[in-house]
């Protein structure tokens, strides 16, 4: 599993899953709209923590810095 996700994407995702779980605890959503948004916050923080994104490797994407030779 080769990293594929810049450092500046990386802190993007997990701000952003920050910010939406944040919103959720402040609205105190539940069911389904909590569910979904729960998801999508745990792949932002799972693929900015980690640095490799599953959709990127699939479509060939990457916007990590190439590691000079």
């Amino acid at each position: 599993m080769r990293q594929n996700v810049g450092s500046l994407d990386r802190g993007l995702r997990i701000l952003l899953a920050v910010i939406i779980v944040g919103v959720l605890l402040q609205q105190q959503r539940t069911g389904e709209p909590l569910l979904f948004w729960l998801v999508v916050a745990t792949l932002l923080l799972g693929t900015g923590t980690f640095g490799y994104c599953p959709l990127y490797h699939l479509l060939g994407i990457s916007t990590r810095r190439a590691l000079p030779s």
